[in-house]
């Protein structure tokens, strides 16, 4: 059986037609396209449709934002995206729509051991919550519970609570966001506008070095990614305590998702950034702040941290709930 599959972001559309024969899961086809270029996701995935030649009843798209009743409102794209109406238009009755991580969340059952890397191996309880977070264009929460047969998929929009400085650097940096947007989500530290906010707050700090090649790296490139460059390069103390921030701030609210769920079955870290920046999510900051729970601190070290670098895996869990 094939199947539509989407991994639809505020970024990037990506689009594949799914195997689904036996109970196995396998990308056949697949095109990335630019979201924000399209009004809506309709007309994105009817040219994906012309391009693919392809005959499927059944589709799923992982959308990033909240899904209630059959329709999302995307935060970081002037997209309604409607299940029934999106059927309509792309002519395949049987079509539905979950969050993206939700979607990610039912792939984690297709990766393989190439497909993570571990941060922490901790000792996971058979049949234990299960947390998946991931930072991209914003934040995205999920979780696995076990029913008694399976585990079910729970959608969180955890990524939208209030930010919580950890020290005093942390306190500044928030105010300057609070001065600015006047609320501090996770998720204004937590995806690549976030990591850029974090640079230009501590570019702006008094005593802060700027390297002029940085400053003017980022008037062509994206800021994130020129960020992220120099910091794994090492070649720009700014751009690396940027960075540290970051992922102490990424460890720290992993933890926070892993105590609220309890999740025994470990904590998965999917999106865009992580795989860009596993060489800093190994070196112990992420660990670290994870574990630094005061009291509970033993219960953390003994939770399986794991950082998703298969980029499929919103494809093939939309691909997996389309089959199901």
């Amino acid at each position: 059986m094939k199947v539509l599959a989407g991994d639809i972001g505020g970024t990037n559309a990506r689009l594949a037609i799914a195997d689904a024969a036996a109970g196995a899961l396998r990308i056949v086809k697949e095109q990335r396209y630019p979201s924000g270029d399209s009004p809506g996701l309709a007309p994105i995935v009817l040219r994906f449709l012309d391009w693919a030649g392809e005959r499927v009843e059944r589709a799923c798209f992982g959308i990033a934002g909240p899904v209630v009743n059959g329709e999302c409102r995307t935060p970081n794209l002037p997209w309604t995206v409607s299940a029934r109406e999106l059927a309509r238009d792309i002519a395949i009755p049987r079509t539905s729509i979950i969050n993206d991580f939700v979607a990610a969340a039912h792939g984690i059952a297709a990766l393989g051991p190439g497909d993570l890397v571990t941060l922490q191996e901790g000792a996971a309880e058979p049949h234990g919550t299960i947390a998946l977070l991931g930072a991209g264009t914003g934040l995205g929460e999920g979780f696995l519970v076990w029913d008694g047969t399976r585990y079910r998929v729970q959608p969180s929009e955890g990524g939208h609570g209030d930010y919580a400085a950890p020290d005093e650097a942390g306190w500044r940096m928030r105010q300057s966001l609070l001065d600015e947007y006047g609320r501090v989500s996770w998720e204004r530290i937590l995806s690549g506008a976030g990591l850029a906010h974090l640079y230009r707050h501590l570019a702006a700090e008094p005593g802060a070095s700027e390297q002029q090649a940085v400053r003017e790296a980022m008037r062509h490139e994206d800021p994130a990614a020129v960020v992220t460059r120099h910091a794994l390069a090492g070649d720009d103390p700014l751009s690396a305590r940027s960075l540290e921030m970051f992922v102490a701030a990424y460890g720290a609210q992993a933890g926070n998702l892993a105590l609220t769920v309890l999740a025994t079955g470990g904590v998965y870290v999917a999106g865009g950034i992580a795989p860009r920046i596993v060489q800093k999510l190994v070196d112990g900051t992420f660990i670290r702040a994870f574990r630094s729970k005061g009291r509970l601190a033993d219960l953390m070290s003994r939770i399986p941290v794991h950082v998703i670098v298969s980029p499929d895996v919103g494809l093939l869990g939309a691909a997996s709930a389309a089959a199901e």
